[in-house]
Parts: structure tokens; C-alpha cells; sequence
């Protein structure tokens, strides 16, 4: 499983070398072993047992109940193969179903409609996302799921169902079950950007209070999150779109119509990522103003400091020449005063006193004053 947080995004995923033969399968050394699990039901019965030889399921395909057959993990390319045998798959249906890096996608192989799409359940513990390549494998009968690993999915709600026989998915036929899936991968994006509207909100507060340096770094990290969620959704929509336009012998025209709210709610969650992206440009935006006006603000801080030494450096600078008063009576008379130096400092303080006062009635001060005490 790849993710926002787990090392590998969309770009980083596995690809075949040029020139391999279609239809190879190449298994990775990190993928995880193969559980097999059956769910074959019908309106009064349901079995659900975990299969050991993929040989197994077949004597359930042959019956006009509904089989679910879920594999989770991918690490076992014997099994691969064995499945492909036993539900009859095309070797280039195998090597979509093996290769992550496969676009979400619709294939329609006569007696079997291929879905590849693109999965992702938050991760609470650091607010992100995790990813997997999910494929659906429609037949007659049965719909084939296989997963990259088993720890995290969205079909908890499925199961459910099936276990206690809500709703009518119990009484429809394998294309409910497969519109049923894909519903719920397409509604797993929701909660994903439940928590990225949180995140964007606390970035707009702390962009406006107390920007820094974290604060630009997050903001980038949340817009490269929401670009892989856009480009996990995009061509999930368009597929979805494309198999309503073109339809299939194998989806009913009801189950159609169901699939049209699939449609809507996979552009719900384009629309979503989409502001939540244009929010984030905006973020930054923000920031960069923002930390513009924090250095305005510290530099007229700096100029304004500067403004009052000045003269009082001038005046200074002018009773540092040390002149010798014996030779002329024009040479500094001030330091043979007898209240000289108490002269100096008092005019000193009076030329500081009111450049202070000129720069607070034209309004310099204020927001200098709170920069520094920031």
C-alpha cells in the first residue's frame, strides 16, 4: 500500500521494464501473502469461510448465488496464476490486477468486466491518507476483488450488509454487489477530506496569527497530498462516466441508474479536492504576504530606531572633534560651561523625545511596537 505517508506516492510506483512480455506477472518482494475470503450468498443463505486453494471457489462459481471472493495481498505469485485459471482471467487482466502503477481504468472482456480503481482510508494518527490499488473483476455470478494488503479497506459497511441482510443487496445479482464496491471506495474519499478541511482550516489561522517556516512546509505537503487524491478521483470519474455512457451485458439497466449516483458523488469529491487545492494556493499567497508585512514591520521598526540615533550620533559626533578651546574662543566654548554636559544630554533627550512624538502622531509606532513584542 502506498500513501501520503507511507514513503511512495503515484509517481513512485512499480512499473515493468521496456520490452517485457505482455501479460508478466512480477511479484515484489514486499508484497504481502494472499488471504483468500468468500462471502456466496443468496436471499435466505450465506457462507463465509476463508479459502486456502484459490481450486476451492470454484465449485461456488458454478452455482447462481452470488460469490464474493476477496484476495488481500499480492505476495504469492503461484496463487496469482491460480486464480487467473480458476476464474478463467485474461493474462493481461493479471497483469493489471499485479501492476500498482495501473491508471484507474474499465476493460470489458467479453464475459468479465475488469474495474481498476484507486482506494484511500484516512490515517488519524498523522491526519493523511493511506492508498491501494483496488481491482474488480465482474463475472455472471461472482465479483473477484483483490487488494494490495488486507489492513486497511472501506468495504467494512459492505460486509455488513451482507451479514445482516439490509438492504436489498442480498436480492440483487453480482452487479449490485460491484456498483455496492465501488460505492464505497468512491465514498471513502469523504472522510479523507474531512480531515484535509481541518488541516487547511488550522493552516489559515496559523498563517494569519504566527507564520513560519513549518507553516510553509506543511502547506506544501497538504498541496502535494490533495494533487495524488485529484489524481486518484480524476480518472475514476471519467471511468465511471464512460461505463454509464457505454454500458455492459453484464450491468442491468437498474443497477445503471444506481450507478449514475456514483457518478455525482465522485465529481462531489473532484469538487471537493479541487476548492480544497485552490484554498491551499491561496494559503500560500497569504503566507507570503503575510511575511512580507512581518518584515515591513520589523524594518520600519529598525528605520525608525535609526531615525532617533541619528542626530543624537550627530551631536555626538560633533563634541568628539575636541577642539582646543585656548586657541579660539569660537572651539567648543560648551566645554568650559559650567552645566556643559548636562546641556548635551538634555538636548540629546529633547531631539529623542520629539522624533518620537512625531512618529507616533503620524502613526509609525503602533504596529512596530507590536512586531516587537512579538
Amino acid at each position: 500500500m502506498d500513501g501520503a505517508k507511507t514513503g511512495k506516492s503515484f509517481s513512485q510506483e512499480y512499473y515493468h521494464q521496456p520490452g517485457t512480455i505482455p501479460g508478466t506477472i512480477i511479484i515484489h518482494e514486499d508484497a504481502q501473502q494472499p488471504q483468500i475470503v468468500l462471502m456466496d450468498y443468496n436471499p435466505t443463505d450465506l457462507v463465509e469461510r476463508r479459502i486456502i486453494n484459490p481450486e476451492e471457489c470454484s465449485d461456488y462459481l458454478r452455482t447462481q448465488s452470488v460469490s464474493w471472493v476477496d484476495v488481500q495481498g499480492l505476495g504469492n505469485g503461484d496463487v496469482i496464476h491460480r486464480l487467473g485459471q480458476t476464474f478463467d482471467l485474461h493474462p493481461l487482466i493479471l497483469e493489471d490486477v499485479v501492476n500498482m502503477a495501473e491508471r484507474p481504468k474499465i476493460e470489458d472482456y467479453e464475459e468479465q468486466l475488469v474495474i481498476i480503481a484507486r482506494m484511500v482510508v484516512p490515517n488519524t494518527n498523522n491526519r493523511s491518507f493511506y492508498s491501494e490499488q483496488v481491482s474488480l473483476v465482474l463475472g455472471p455470478h461472482y465479483v473477484l476483488t483483490i487488494q494490495e494488503e488486507s489492513e486497511h479497506d472501506c468495504f467494512d459497511s459492505v460486509r455488513a450488509r451482507i451479514n445482516k441482510n439490509k438492504g436489498i443487496i442480498r436480492r440483487e445479482k453480482s452487479d449490485y454487489l460491484a456498483y455496492s464496491l465501488l460505492d464505497a471506495i468512491i465514498d471513502g474519499f469523504f472522510p479523507v477530506l474531512e480531515l484535509y478541511g481541518e488541516r487547511i482550516a488550522e493552516l489559515e489561522e496559523e498563517v494569519i496569527t504566527n507564520p513560519t517556516s513549518e507553516t510553509l512546509k506543511q502547506i506544501y505537503q497538504v498541496k502535494r497530498e490533495l494533487l495524488q487524491l485529484r489524481r486518484g478521483i480524476w480518472p475514476q470519474r471519467d471511468a465511471i462516466s464512460s461505463l454509464i455512457r457505454d454500458g455492459s451485458h453484464l450491468i442491468s439497466q437498474e443497477v445503471s441508474i444506481y450507478l449514475r449516483d456514483c457518478y455525482d458523488h465522485a465529481v462531489q469529491v473532484l469538487d471537493m479536492v479541487e476548492n480544497y487545492r485552490e484554498l491551499v494556493s491561496g494559503l500560500m499567497d497569504v503566507y507570503m504576504s503575510a511575511v512580507s508585512n512581518k518584515m515591513n514591520e520589523i524594518m520600519k521598526l529598525l528605520t525608525v530606531i535609526s531615525s532617533i540615533f541619528i542626530p543624537l550620533t550627530f551631536v555626538v559626533g560633533i563634541y568628539g572633534m575636541n577642539f582646543n578651546t585656548e586657541k579660539s574662543p569660537y572651539n567648543m566654548p560648551e566645554l568650559n560651561w559650567y552645566w556643559g554636559y548636562p546641556f548635551c544630554l538634555g538636548l540629546m533627550a529633547v531631539i529623542a523625545g520629539s522624533l518620537m512624538l512625531f512618529f507616533w502622531r503620524r502613526g509609525w509606532l503602533t504596529n512596530s511596537f507590536e512586531i516587537n513584542q512579538k
